[in-house]
């Protein structure tokens, strides 16, 4: 039975709005580029602090250092997304033959994304709580506590959704096998 017109104008309305989703992909290019002024600022104060001051305290250092690992890993996280959600949400990128594709691209898929983000918040609150464990002198209790129990938090939540991605591929394969 042919489609008639009104559902099939609905149906590519409803694709197209993907469309929608570009310019949230364009914003986090502008985040991007905010992170990378931060980084370069953080980068230059810690390298004036050294060459100025000629007394070198290795705990700031360290906690500078940890601080601009931290830009950096977010930094991934924002190309994760905005490549992958891209790639997975709106359109293809045209990348076969490009030298410097990504490997994890070729089998990005909401899954694959869902696992490498929170691995990626998991890694980025490791830097936040080291960072903590390093000043805590200077932090309240209350506040290492509550810092822990977020990391925690992150770590069920990234083992719950490995977990209910490994059900689904496993019904995945019982459904294809009785196929």
């Amino acid at each position: 039975m042919p489609k008639r017109p009104l559902e099939s104008t609905l149906e590519s309305a409803i694709f197209w709005s993907r469309w929608l989703q570009a310019p949230l992909y364009l914003g986090l290019i502008v985040a991007q580029v905010v992170y990378v002024y931060l980084f370069m600022v953080e980068l230059s104060h810690l390298v004036q602090g050294v060459f100025e001051s000629g007394n070198v305290d290795e705990t700031q250092i360290m906690l500078v250092v940890l601080g601009l690992i931290d830009v950096v890993m977010i930094a991934n996280l924002l190309i994760m997304v905005i490549i992958g959600g891209y790639e997975t949400f709106v359109s293809r990128l045209d990348l076969a033959e490009h030298p410097d594709q990504p490997e994890w691209l070729s089998h990005v898929n909401a899954g694959v994304l869902k696992i490498k983000l929170s691995t990626a918040i998991i890694g980025i609150s490791s830097i936040h709580l080291l960072k903590t464990f390093i000043n805590a002198a200077n932090m309240s209790e209350h506040a290492i506590k509550w810092q822990v129990i977020i990391h925690i938090v992150f770590l069920l939540s990234a083992l719950a959704m490995v977990w209910v991605d490994k059900l689904m591929n496993q019904t995945l394969a019982i459904s294809k096998a009785h196929e």
